[in-house]
């Protein structure tokens, strides 16, 4: 029993009237291939023999006219399937995007750039010359079989040229597949590094790491030049190889029609003899192609299992049933988590509820769990055991088309995208200009945004360049509040801001947990606790103390005094 059909194959599979139209016409446009051949020979025919001008201008309107539909026949083939690649494209496109995302988020194999340049492979390749080539395969059978009509001694030499091409073609793959995937491993991994140290500019830059730096980007890049220059030196001489055949082949077939004809073996004449030399370079056209563009075959099917692998991991996830919009009451259940890929619990068997509208801050020390609890509210990690509900609905299945505007969300680490202000605040969808100032003057951030030159229409690159840390902090934070969300989680928010900036953020808080915003805030300062109504400590990914501010403060200070006590008393002897 054959396996199901990928996903990938699938979306090939029903490319199929398209590859079925570009076959039957690229079959049409071989045969009109013959167009100037047979001209020739009915010229020396026909009308060196009639010597008559009309028969030469009707031989030649008819050459020209085959001329005209045969580039007719290869610009409709090809139009066909540049739309193909295009219907490809229109039902891929979003969905590799997605995965691609998703698999970063879960730190799976392919969450990079390069499954974009692999899908752009495969969809190029089906407009690609080399597919051309595999489309005329039929027809260069034919003319094999022409060439046997004509005389089975030329019509064998013409299938051992072509098993010999086959032979050419097979030693090419076996002798350039290995470097050329090597070759584009060690591009991704080159590429990557660039990426992750245009990344750290600044602190190469400032550092002096540079020179090192570079060199490890050096010794990279030459294991992916070595391997591809391997490569194309096994290419280049079987492509050599390749066009020497293909260049004899007609001039031998002429030959060994000529000692037939010697012989009285090779019925119908010199003219047939012309005709099997014309068609033994036509047999071994396709193959020729084939092995010429063989490096295109090899890169299109690596990126098309690349491909192929990465939307087999991140399958397409089930479509359920619109829910209500969330009023922001959350329960996490027994919660166990770990950060995708590893078996080592971060949060331990945490339990908590809020009610719309609570105010929980999260602290604890370093690594005790608090950024792996954001992502998880969230629903951007899964959890190993437990639940995080939103509203009695799991967070982590909920739609984030359809979650997504009634959550807010600041990470740690803040990005803005290329773009102006509003539409990094208004999340890159329609901008409403009364929501985008709202939310800027929540933060405080309104008057300086309206005393740039160009307002909320300036643009700031995909770092945020052009601002400060505690700008672009404030600016990420207003894209969290914006369009008034049920449930936002803020992880650090304060950790770039200054006096001013704590008191907007948390003037902020106040006021949209007042209309029944529910905020849990990850945080290392005491200012948010101001405006807490509910605190959390983790330690080692542990509940230590859940509940009431005040309350869970008076138990720290308890315990605290308790800590403190024998050390006073130890004092107090000596």
């Amino acid at each position: 029993m054959s396996a199901p059909a990928t996903e990938l194959r699938q979306a090939i599979a029903e490319l199929r009237p398209q590859f079925k139209q570009a076959l039957w016409f690229s079959v049409a446009a071989s045969l009109l291939v013959l167009a100037p051949s047979a001209y020739m020979l009915e010229v020396y025919d026909r009308v060196v023999n009639s010597r008559s001008y009309l028969t030469l201008a009707m031989e030649t309107l008819l050459v020209l006219a085959a001329y005209v539909l045969m580039e007719v026949l290869d610009w409709v083939r090809s139009e066909v399937l540049l739309q193909a690649s295009h219907t490809f494209d229109k039902r891929l496109g979003r969905r590799v995007f997605s995965a691609i995302f998703e698999a970063n988020l879960k730190r799976l194999p392919g969450g990079t750039a390069q499954p974009m340049n692999d899908f752009r492979l495969v969809r190029d390749f089906l407009f690609n010359p080399v597919l051309l080539a595999f489309m005329e395969a039929p027809v260069a059978l034919l003319f094999l079989l022409l060439i046997f009509a004509i005389n089975p001694v030329l019509g064998w030499f013409a299938v051992l040229a072509a098993i010999f091409q086959v032979g050419v073609g097979w030693l090419n793959e076996r002798s350039t597949q290995p470097p050329l995937l090597a070759a584009n491993r060690s591009a991704v991994a080159a590429q990557a590094y660039a990426d992750g140290t245009l990344r750290n500019a600044q602190v190469i830059e400032s550092m002096g790491m540079l020179r090192d730096i570079h060199q490890r980007w050096i010794s990279k890049q030459r294991e992916f030049l070595g391997l591809q220059a391997q490569a194309s030196v096994h290419a280049g001489f079987y492509q050599a190889l390749s066009k020497f055949l293909q260049n004899t082949v007609s001039s031998m077939l002429l030959g060994l029609g000529a000692w037939l004809l010697l012989r009285n073996q090779l019925t119908g004449g010199s003219a047939y003899m012309i005709v099997a030399s014309i068609l033994g370079g036509r047999v071994l056209a396709p193959l020729l192609q084939i092995v010429l563009q063989w490096q295109t075959v090899v890169n299109a099917r690596g990126a098309y299992t690349r491909l192929d692998n990465l939307l087999a991991a991140v399958p397409v996830r089930p479509t359920a049933m619109p829910l209500p919009a969330p009023a922001g009451s959350l329960q996490v259940e027994n919660l166990v988590a770990a950060a995708p890929g590893s078996q080592v619990a971060i949060l331990k068997g945490l339990n908590m509820s809020l009610q719309a509208g609570d105010v929980l801050a999260v602290v604890g020390p370093s690594a005790s769990g608090k950024t792996t609890l954001a992502r998880l509210l969230v629903g951007l990690w899964p959890a190993s055991n437990g639940k995080v509900r939103l509203d009695g609905v799991d967070v982590f299945s909920w739609s984030k088309a359809e979650l997504g505007p009634h959550l807010g969300y600041l990470p740690q680490g803040v990005d803005l995208m290329d773009g102006s202000l509003a539409e990094n605040i208004a999340r890159f969808g329609t901008v409403d200009a009364a929501k985008v100032q709202a939310a800027a003057r929540a933060v405080g951030l309104h008057e300086f945004i309206t005393a740039l030159p160009q307002g909320y229409d300036t643009q700031v690159w995909r770092d945020g360049a052009r601002l400060s840390g505690g700008q672009r902090q404030r600016v990420a934070l207003a894209r969290a509040l914006y369009g008034k969300p049920a449930f936002v989680v803020l992880d650090e928010p304060n950790s770039s801001l200054d006096e001013q900036g704590d008191a907007a953020l948390a003037q902020a808080i106040v006021q949209r947990a007042a209309t029944g915003t529910t905020f849990v805030v990850m945080t290392h300062r005491t200012s948010v606790l101001a405006v807490a109504s509910k605190m959390l400590v983790l330690r080692d990914g542990q509940a230590q103390l859940f509940g009431p501010r005040d309350q869970v403060l008076k138990a720290l200070n308890d315990a605290a005094a308790h800590a403190r006590a024998p050390q006073a008393a130890a004092t107090a002897r000596a």
